[in-house]
């Protein structure tokens, strides 16, 4: 049977690409996100099966009344890419803002959380399925003025592990994927739409692209079912840590 994958954040970047991924793949797409244009804009790019989502993760309610409407012959995910996730600015813990703070935590990690408890509970019934989270390279090291959002990637590596513990013997399989410096919407948002400040965090050298990671999704949800890819991280060729980047300019 065709199997049916579900994308949060699908609307730009790693998502985006994800699903165009995982449609040459033959997945039917569950396409969540925030802007219905850009979903609609996706859904149209693919000649698989697709169901439009439009909710925010970090309102448990959202997520609760999103996934239950669910129709007939869509209630069955086998594999969640938990990729919904931003920054908020760039500062030093006692001058940051609180607001920024609570939409990376709000996001990053309950949004994950609510997403994972909505949907794993079927494929533990089922005795079968994959959960992908996207993480970073920030869940792995801490940088200087990165301390709230290195926080909540951290927790998502946490909960990675907690994730596979839990669900050993269930046959549902758990995956991480934390990418280094993409060439995306992430800096964009970081800097609150500051573009000269975004795009200058990409020159000088070859950053990863959105695609490069939805690569290796791909690869990691395409498997044998007794292999589980559990945890990687993927970097440019010039970059070696999180603020260790060879630039030729």
């Amino acid at each position: 049977m065709q199997k049916t994958a579900l994308i949060t954040g699908a609307s730009s970047g790693i998502g985006w690409a994800t699903a165009l991924a995982l449609a040459e793949e033959g997945f039917r797409l569950i396409l969540c996100g925030r802007r219905k244009e850009k979903l609609e804009e996706l859904a149209g790019l693919v000649s698989v099966d697709t169901h439009l989502l439009v909710f925010d993760v970090r309102h448990k309610k959202e997520v609760d009344e999103a996934l239950v409407a669910l129709p007939d012959g869509w209630q069955t995910v086998d594999v969640l890419v938990n990729n919904a996730g931003n920054a908020h600015g760039l500062s030093k813990l006692h001058e940051g803002n609180v607001e920024d703070w609570d939409a990376m935590i709000d996001i990053n990690v309950k949004g994950l959380l609510y997403m994972t408890r909505a949907i794993v509970p079927g494929m533990v019934e089922r005795q079968t399925g994959h959960v992908v989270n996207v993480g970073s390279i920030a869940g792995k090291e801490v940088y200087p003025n990165g301390n709230v959002y290195c926080a909540s990637k951290h927790a998502v590596d946490a909960i990675n592990h907690g994730m596979r513990m839990d669900l050993m013997g269930t046959g549902v399989k758990v995956s991480q994927v934390c990418p280094g410096l993409v060439e995306t919407e992430f800096s964009l948002v970081r800097f609150k739409g500051d573009s000269s400040r975004a795009e200058s965090v990409y020159q000088g050298y070859e950053p990863l692209t959105a695609h490069d990671i939805a690569d290796l999704i791909r690869f990691i949800v395409t498997r044998p079912a007794h292999v589980n890819i559990a945890d990687t991280l993927i970097l440019p060729t010039a970059q070696v840590a999180s603020t260790m980047v060879h630039k030729t300019l």
